[in-house]
């Protein structure tokens, strides 16, 4: 029971006021360095919005074509093909 009550202890787990039980953090803060950015970062950011820049104009090209080759379609009348 004593060696239970200790690890109990050493590890935090009694209850503790609702303030302090969380009064530190896992994770730690650090300034941000403006002389040096993350240039990975930033050409994974940049290239990610390049590529999906193109993706939308080319299925926005293609969505266009498909629009015209249908309304084509829809005015053709002619004898032969009906």
């Amino acid at each position: 029971m004593a060696a239970g009550l200790r690890a109990v202890r050493r590890w935090g787990l009694m209850a503790a006021a609702p303030g302090l039980a969380f009064t530190r953090s896992a994770f730690v803060v650090k300034k941000a360095n403006n002389a040096q950015p993350n240039w990975l970062g930033v050409g994974l950011a940049f290239s990610t919005s390049a590529a999906l820049w193109a993706f939308l104009i080319k299925q926005h090209n293609e969505d266009v074509m498909e629009y015209e080759r249908r309304k084509q379609e829809r005015g053709h009348k002619c004898a032969g093909c009906s």
